[in-house]
């Protein structure tokens, strides 16, 4: 029996297939529209919710779990294990991370590890499979841990928002007074620094800014180390493809995943969003 379960939030948007083949637990984060209430990845699909933001005329609101639904959640896996490694979204954008730790704090009889991944989508979600594989090398969860942490220093991740005003109007990016009287005219690339989302470069075209964004992948990707590279998008799975072959062709040796920005990150950076996350080879 696996004596270490690793659980994640909706937001590493690891597809379901992928989460089952690892074993890995997932608590969903919500996303509300007006008086409806939806967890993500269970109550409104990622498609669905692009639909509704079409015909809403003021932006969803989202909110983190309840530490009750952590507890009964760490409760349920208890039952076959004896510790649990929690990878949340950053805590800079969120207070997920809290939530689970203070969770912990009231659980007796298993040891839990919260990991702040500093970061989300499918970029948090390559700590949390990366957990799930060491496990099953047999590691114990202070290696795990350890190597989490070290893997904090080679994770790399941009991204593109369609629309600026989306990030502005919901409060998550910091900067943003900077960019506000040029909303229509620039596409910044953006990335997490300090746990919290900030404009990395302005780029005046998106087909430009993509092109930073693979340059970036580039600098990295050009010593022939096999990266592991997902590209991400806001309902837009044709681009994303798109990239992804592409990438698959420049960079034969590198995993290349495609994921998406679900519900809850997709209220903050709106319909159309691109980004490419990678992880560089950890010692």
């Amino acid at each position: 029996m696996n004596r270490i379960a690793v659980l994640t939030d909706s937001t590493s948007y690891i597809p379901k297939q992928l989460r089952e083949e690892h074993d890995i637990a997932m608590i969903p984060l919500n996303v509300v529209f007006g008086d409806e209430e939806y967890k993500e990845e269970l109550d409104i699909t990622t498609e669905q919710f692009y639909e509704e933001m079409k015909t809403k005329e003021t932006l969803p609101k989202t909110s983190q779990p309840s530490v009750g639904l952590f507890e009964e959640t760490y409760s349920k896996l208890a039952e076959e294990h004896d510790e649990i490694i929690v990878v949340t979204l950053s805590s800079g954008i969120s207070g997920t991370y809290q939530t689970a730790v203070s969770a912990a704090n009231m659980m007796e009889g298993i040891e839990i590890h919260v990991f702040d991944s500093e970061i989300s989508c499918m970029p948090q979600g390559f700590f949390a499979l990366t957990a799930a594989r060491m496990i099953r090398e047999g590691k114990t969860s202070k290696e795990i841990m350890d190597y989490l942490y070290k893997m904090k220093d080679n994770m790399r991740a941009y991204f593109m928002a369609d629309d600026l005003s989306h990030l502005h109007r919901g409060g998550r990016l910091n900067g943003a007074q900077l960019f506000v009287g040029s909303l229509l005219q620039i596409k910044p690339v953006l990335h997490f620094e300090n746990k919290v989302i900030v404009p990395f470069e302005k780029v005046r075209t998106a087909k430009k800014a993509l092109a930073r964004i693979e340059g970036l992948l580039d600098e990295d990707a050009r010593h022939g180390e096999a990266l592991d590279i997902v590209v991400i998008h806001a309902n837009r799975p044709e681009k994303a493809e798109e990239i992804a072959d592409d990438l698959k062709m420049k960079y034969p040796s590198a995993n290349v995943y495609i994921s998406y920005f679900g519900p809850v990150i997709g209220t903050h950076l709106g319909e159309g969003s691109l980004g490419i996350g990678w992880i560089k080879p950890t010692a």
